[in-house]
């Protein structure tokens, strides 16, 4: 039985509540719309609707709904050896009461499930230490471990008055009503870990889509947890997006809200490479998080190496060994400072 709790979003679209599931916190998750697709430019052509619980249309049997599914995989995480297991993974689910048969209802059911980016990612992630553990599920509706605790404190204030804040105050607000600096570090750390996890995992590359500390989340014992990877793409997914897509300036190659492509202009169409890695973002995210209060004899060298960061550009596939260095010396400078410590 679960015991439905707080509304946690204010969008009727996106059906967040907080919950109790076996005497745990959960976070129930149903009928969430695409928010991804729902932020791109308005002049971007027409998202054909998903329509839950359309396939498979009649009786199907195990063979059929593998290859299904196997399709399925394939255009959203890209052709990879590693979707057969995959493919595996959800034929289990599929099965709801264990029958070692999967009916059109079973059928249907997790076939709604995977329409949602979200749960698309969890599965693909399931595996990962910062991404939320998927703890049960039923047709379109979801539960995971309960939402994490916010990084930022102003994310809390009604979102009409959070533009209105100066930088200068969102600033004081973290220092203030934020973690301790040294947890603020064991978080960050937690961060770049995922941005590693994200690069050439087992079932591709995942870019992040909207980097903003409302998304960076941590829990009681400040381990990093991601707080909503409906923000977070497959990169066969930005590509078919982006790719050959018509463009006056770059800004119309931008997917979710700062994956962006540069655009040819001769040719007037985007290309699929990203102008901004994964990590270079969150340096500038982490610049306003880490630097506010650092230790004196930590400040200008962390600076240092978090500009340098910011500057990577590029896919970062073409400049993987630059960018693992930057990240290593990244989280070995904020490590030396909280090893040995409680903060550890």
């Amino acid at each position: 039985m679960v015991e439905w709790r707080t509304c946690l979003s204010a969008a009727p679209a996106q059906q967040v509540y907080s919950g109790l599931w076996r005497d745990k916190d959960v976070t129930i998750k149903c009928g969430i719309e695409e928010t991804l697709d729902s932020k791109v430019r308005s002049d971007a052509a027409p998202r054909r609707e998903l329509v839950l619980f359309d396939k498979p249309t009649r009786g199907t049997s195990i063979k059929e709904f593998r290859e299904m599914t196997l399709s399925f995989l394939k255009a959203n995480l890209g052709d990879l050896p590693s979707l057969p297991a995959l493919v595996g993974q959800v034929l289990l689910m599929a099965d709801f009461n264990k029958d070692n048969r999967v009916s059109l209802a079973e059928a249907k059911s997790v076939w709604a499930l995977l329409q949602r980016n979200e749960f698309l990612l969890l599965l693909s992630l399931q595996e990962k230490e910062h991404a939320s553990r998927l703890l049960g599920y039923c047709g379109d509706l979801y539960l995971t471990e309960g939402v994490p605790h916010g990084a930022w404190h102003a994310a809390a204030l009604p979102p009409l008055l959070r533009p209105l804040l100066p930088p200068a105050l969102q600033g004081a607000l973290q220092q203030w009503l934020g973690p301790a600096w040294p947890w603020r570090a064991k978080i960050a750390i937690g961060l770049l870990e995922f941005v590693e996890e994200l690069f050439h995992g087992s079932y591709g590359t995942f870019y992040m889509c909207e980097t903003t500390l409302a998304n960076v989340g941590y829990t009681a014992t400040y381990d990093f947890k991601m707080a909503d990877l409906q923000q977070v793409a497959p990169e066969a997914t930005v590509r078919r997006f982006l790719q050959g897509r018509r463009c006056e300036h770059s800004a119309d190659c931008t997917y979710g809200r700062d994956c962006r492509a540069p655009c040819d202009r001769l040719m007037r169409q985007c290309k699929g490479d990203l102008i901004q890695p994964n990590l270079a973002k969150v340096c500038a995210l982490l610049r306003g998080y880490l630097l506010p209060g650092a230790p004196a004899d930590l400040r200008e060298e962390l600076g240092t190496q978090l500009r340098t960061c910011t500057t990577l550009s590029g896919l970062a596939s073409q400049v993987e060994a630059h960018h693992s260095l930057v990240l290593s010396h990244l989280k070995t400078l904020l490590w030396k400072k909280i090893s040995n410590t409680k903060y550890s």
